[in-house]
């Protein structure tokens, strides 16, 4: 009964997921948001994968049974989150920057971590805590903001 109920939930996540990905590539600049969302897909995919590999994280239940990562998480909802951290901070200095990466980065960790808590969608091992995924996804939210500066600093030249 439980699984089922991790399941719905996979599902609605992935329904949300979907809904927001559609939400913000609407608005310009489409490409920009594109990059980001596929950059960040890219480094949560690494980062992922070798987290699993190395025995830190554990995904019990997915919807996808071919991935050892949670692919609606690495691939959906932390992408989309970093677009919208990426809209949010596109015009503002480097300590509004720091600062709102700090008010993404928490409440993905603190859903995380309740996650981690009460279901078997994601289980912390060798001494993984939710400050090590908060350091992370504010860590790779950073990352690609910061590649992003550089891509339209060079694109504006």
């Amino acid at each position: 009964m439980k699984r089922k109920t991790e399941e719905n939930t996979l599902r609605a996540l992935l329904t949300i997921g979907i809904l927001a990905f559609y939400r913000l590539v609407r608005k310009p600049p489409v490409k920009d948001w594109l990059l980001i969302f596929f950059l960040k897909s890219y480094i949560a995919s690494i980062l992922d994968n070798l987290l699993v590999k190395k025995g830190y994280l554990k995904y019990p239940v997915s919807l996808f049974k071919t991935f050892d990562v949670s692919v609606i998480f690495s691939y959906l909802i932390f992408p989309v989150v970093c677009v919208y951290f990426n809209q949010v901070t596109r015009h503002s200095g480097i300590i509004s920057i720091l600062l709102k990466s700090l008010l993404f980065s928490a409440p993905s960790a603190a859903a995380e971590y309740w996650l981690e808590r009460n279901t078997k969608l994601i289980k912390y091992k060798k001494n993984w805590t939710s400050i090590h995924s908060f350091v992370s996804i504010a860590s790779t939210f950073l990352l690609v903001r910061l590649v992003m500066g550089l891509i339209r600093k060079v694109a504006n030249k």
